[in-house]
């Protein structure tokens, strides 16, 4: 069985958190995490990670802690996802750039802020469900 692994972040930026918004016309649009695949040309999950960042929302992330792993069996492969916390240091979407961004079939891929608390974390639509719930039990901790 083929195992894929992609690194994805919760990032922290001043007393709030920052996701993507995704959705296609028709659909109810959700968010998610910063993040991807792992290429075979990353040294490792952190590289990854960064290179993910600075391609969706044009980010520079501090240091990353992993926080979470999801494993999920798809038939013939099982993806494995690899969440890590890091605060924001910058972030320039000029400089955004990479297959999401030029495919027409993308739809909603954009960066949102939301307040570091539970309510507003609870209105997002957070995906996948495992990963709302981390972040709803830790994220008054975060704020902290």
């Amino acid at each position: 069985m083929r195992v894929r692994h992609k690194a994805r972040v919760v990032l922290l930026d001043d007393g709030h958190l920052v996701f993507l918004k995704r959705g296609w016309p028709g659909g109810d649009p959700y968010c998610t995490t910063v993040g991807g695949s792992v290429e075979p040309e990353d040294a490792d999950l952190e590289a990854a990670l960064r290179r993910e960042a600075l391609e969706e929302i044009g980010a520079t992330i501090g240091p990353a802690t992993e926080v979470l792993t999801l494993t999920e069996p798809r038939g013939t492969s099982t993806v494995v996802q690899h969440y890590f916390l890091a605060d924001l240091v910058d972030m320039d979407l000029d400089l955004r750039h990479g297959p999401e961004l030029d495919d027409p079939d993308t739809g909603l891929f954009e960066p949102v802020r939301v307040a570091l608390n539970r309510p507003a974390v609870a209105a997002l639509n957070l995906q996948p469900a495992e990963l709302a719930d981390f972040v709803l039990a830790h994220v008054e901790t975060w704020g902290a």
